[in-house]
């Protein structure tokens, strides 16, 4: 999952539980929708990626900045205390915030697409839940 600085999710995939996380780090970045605003070119991508020491690598690191995102991501085999978890507690609160939700807490169904669905479903209620009180109905 990838979420906004605020804690919005902006992509999601589901994977094996025996597959690494970094597999899927571009394929998320590049699933990242354009977001709308001022006139003119809409923003695709955001502008820096934070994420912890498991998605370190040099391609990867070389990926993404092929697509103009600078990443911070701590090196392995770093003294800890990078500073990085005072920021990556965002994404951390987004994971509780779908593990309210019981039939994302633990995985019964067999097919993956029902999966992705409920998991879609889930984003749409915490991005709702962050609508201001007076947009939301």
């Amino acid at each position: 999952m990838i979420t906004d600085a605020g804690g919005i999710p902006l992509a999601t995939s589901v994977t094996a539980a025996n597959r690494n996380d970094i597999t899927e780090m571009i394929g998320l970045v590049d699933a990242i929708p354009p977001v709308r605003g001022r006139r003119g070119r809409p923003k695709h991508r955001p502008k820096r990626l934070l994420a912890d020491r498991a998605y370190w690598s040099k391609v990867h690191h070389r990926e993404l900045r092929a697509r103009h995102i600078t990443p911070k991501i701590a090196a392995p085999k770093s003294p800890h205390g990078s500073g990085l978890g005072k920021e990556r507690w965002v994404v951390e609160r987004s994971i509780s915030w779908l593990h309210q939700h019981r039939r994302l807490r633990v995985r019964w169904e067999r097919r993956d697409d029902i999966h992705q669905a409920f998991l879609s479903l889930a984003c749409c209620l915490i991005c709702f839940k962050q609508l201001p009180p007076d947009l939301d109905r």
